[in-house]
């Protein structure tokens, strides 16, 4: 358990060390989006005022709080799988293809912010349209990995190891979920951007604030997945 959890204060140092990132190097007339901001083809576009480094503030709290969350379930399982009943599960192989899938999910979603930056529109749809699909497989695969080890006899009732291994993966497709809704709304921002009635700060943070949530989360995965493996 104890790389586990060297691992899980490297992810929150990451956290840390982006939040402070973001905050430290931020420069008074960033502080704010504009309320009627210019858009990059000249055409003005209505916004509401918004600190942008608040939502940056309050992923970094939830992901810190989150990566608590995630420490204490390891160490509860680490505990009860000394007790004599403990009785791990096998990895069906769609594990390792739902591995990949939210590989290639954080590579779209680091395309669309790339592209944010460059304020490549059509680039930040692809990433994140792509991204989500991908994500959104990724959570039907968890699904049919579930419904797999069900019909073999794996059941939450069946062994503590069973128990453990639905509840990590389930708060984990939890979160992702979560994330999705976010994403969406970045999506409607893109939209609302062509229709001139979006500003662009708003959709590049809502670009990085997904990228770096759903690095955050492949990480998570990468950890409970390598874990469960190793016992």
């Amino acid at each position: 358990m104890s790389y586990v959890l060297v691992f899980l204060a490297i992810l929150m140092s990451f956290v840390v060390w982006w939040l402070v990132k973001q905050t430290v190097n931020l420069t008074p007339w960033t502080a704010t989006s504009s309320t009627d901001a210019v858009r990059s083809d000249g055409v003005h576009s209505a916004g509401t005022s918004q600190p942008l480094p608040s939502k940056k503030l309050a992923l970094g709290v939830f992901l810190a709080v989150v990566t608590s969350l995630f420490a204490l379930f390891i160490s509860a399982y680490s505990l009860r799988m000394e007790y004599g009943d403990w009785r791990p599960m096998p990895e069906p192989i769609i594990l390792w293809v739902n591995t990949a899938l939210l590989i290639l999910s954080s590579v779209f979603l680091q395309y669309g912010w790339n592209a944010a930056k460059r304020q490549d529109i059509g680039a930040v749809k692809v990433g994140v349209v792509v991204g989500g699909a991908l994500a959104v497989s990724f959570i039907v695969g968890q699904g049919l990995a579930w419904s797999q080890l069900s019909a073999g006899g794996y059941l939450v009732a069946t062994n503590p190891a069973n128990a453990f291994f639905y509840l990590l993966s389930g708060l984990h497709v939890l979160h992702l979920g979560g994330g999705l809704v976010a994403l969406r709304k970045t999506l409607s921002r893109l939209w609302a951007f062509e229709n001139g009635q979006e500003d662009w700060p708003h959709i590049s943070l809502g670009a990085e604030l997904c990228a770096v949530y759903w690095h955050y989360l492949l990480a998570v995965w990468v950890i409970l997945f390598g874990f469960m493996l190793s016992t």
